[in-house]
C-alpha cells in the first residue's frame, strides 16, 4: 500500500522477533503514561492487542505497562521523536523512533540517511496524511472490506496481496473504528495513527532494490519504531 514499509521476512527470524517485541514494549510504557486502565485509555488498549497477537507473556506485558504508568521504579523515560527526509531517488520518507537517548539517535539517523538526503520537520511531511490505519483479516471468504468500511466508519481501504484489508480513518476515529470491525465481519490484526503517502513513487529493478536497502537498514534500528516511504506497490 505504501503507506508503511515493512523489511521482507523480517519476522521469521528470531533476532527481528526479539526487535517486535522491543519495539512493542517501548509503545506500551510510553501509552501507560496516559493511564494503565485499557478500557479509558484506547492507546494503550490497541498496543496490548498488537502485544497478545505477537504473542508477548503476561508477565512482561503487565510489567511494561506498570513501568510505564509509574507504578514501578525507573518509569518510562522514552519518548518519541521523529524525522523527514528522502530515500535515494528522492523518494519521501518519515521515520518515528522511540528513545531513551536523543543523541544516540539523532547520530544513528544521520548516519543512516547518508545515502539519502535527512530534511527538516515538515519537509516530506506535506506529502502525507495522517491517517487511522487499522490492519484486519476477514473472518469469512465471503467478508466485504468495501461494506466494512462503510458500515464501520472508515474513510477508505486497501486490500493487501495476502487477503488482508487495511482500513484507513481519521486520526479521532481509529478506536471506534476498530470497535465496529468486529461485528462487520473482520478481526483486528493491529491498528495505529501513521501517514499514508498522497503521491507514492514508482520503482523497478535496482532503484526499487536500492530504496530497499536503505529502508532494511532504518528499520533494523532499535530505535525506530515505524517507518513511512512514499513508495507505490
Amino acid at each position: 500500500m505504501g503507506a508503511q514499509w515493512k523489511a521482507k521476512h523480517k519476522e521469521e527470524a528470531a533476532s527481528a522477533k526479539g526487535k517486535i517485541f522491543t519495539k512493542l514494549t517501548k509503545e506500551i510504557m510510553i501509552a501507560a503514561r496516559a493511564g494503565a486502565d485499557p478500557d479509558m485509555n484506547p492507546r494503550l488498549r490497541l498496543a496490548i492487542v498488537q502485544a497478545k497477537k505477537a504473542s508477548m507473556t503476561r508477565e512482561t506485558l503487565e510489567r511494561a505497562i506498570k513501568k510505564g504508568s509509574g507504578q514501578l521504579d525507573g518509569a518510562a523515560s522514552y519518548e518519541k521523536v521523529t524525522y523527514e527526509g528522502y530515500a535515494p531517488h528522492q523518494v519521501p520518507v518519515i521515520v518515528e523512533c522511540l528513545t531513551d537517548n536523543v543523541n544516540r539517535t539523532i547520530s544513528n539517523i544521520r548516519g543512516l540517511f547518508r545515502k539519502g538526503q535527512l530534511g527538516t520537520s515538515g519537509s516530506v511531511s506535506w506529502d502525507f496524511d495522517h491517517v487511522g490505519m487499522i490492519e484486519a483479516s476477514p473472518d469469512t471468504k465471503d467478508a466485504d472490506a468495501e461494506m466494512a468500511a462503510i458500515e464501520a466508519g472508515a474513510q477508505d481501504f486497501e486490500t493487501e496481496d495476502d487477503g488482508n484489508a487495511v482500513f484507513i480513518t481519521d486520526p479521532t476515529d481509529l478506536d471506534l473504528v476498530s470497535k465496529a470491525l468486529p461485528g462487520q465481519g473482520f478481526t483486528v490484526i493491529s491498528a495505529k495513527l501513521g501517514y499514508r503517502p498522497k503521491n507514492p513513487v514508482t520503482l523497478s529493478g535496482e532503484a526499487l532494490a536500492e530504496v530497499e536497502a536503505f529502508l532494511a537498514a532504518i528499520d533494523d534500528d532499535d530505535d525506530v519504531h515505524e517507518v513511512y516511504v512514499g513508495l507505490a506497490g
